[in-house]
């Protein structure tokens, strides 16, 4: 779980921070972040809510921080009907496209 790692020195907090608002001790952040222990649910909601990401990203599935960010006018429902035509693997490269473009604005936007 690098990305907790990742979060908590994004925001400049400490493993003893971390570990106060999930209600976890020191330690147990530590093997965390090192992988050598995983999360319970409750756990991965805290986590979430404090780093504001969703879970699929602490969980290392998504490179999208938060998909609640992205709201759906017409674009996307055009877009979501023409991804039917193609192909399933056409399909999975024109996610990964979106993903990364999403990502990279997220950390442009991140910059300003």
């Amino acid at each position: 779980m690098n990305k907790i790692k990742e979060l908590r020195n994004e925001k400049g907090l400490l493993q003893s921070d971390v570990a106060n608002y999930i209600g976890k001790s020191e330690r147990m952040v530590g093997f965390y972040e090192k992988g050598e222990r995983d999360p319970n649910t409750d756990t991965l909601i805290k986590l979430s809510e404090l780093f504001d990401v969703s879970i699929d990203y602490l969980l290392g599935k998504s490179s999208i921080r938060n998909s609640k960010k992205i709201n759906l006018d017409d674009i996307d429902i055009a877009f979501a009907s023409g991804i039917k035509g193609l192909n399933k693997e056409n399909q999975e490269t024109l996610k990964n496209i979106m993903e990364g473009l999403l990502a990279k604005q997220e950390l442009e936007d991140d910059k300003k």
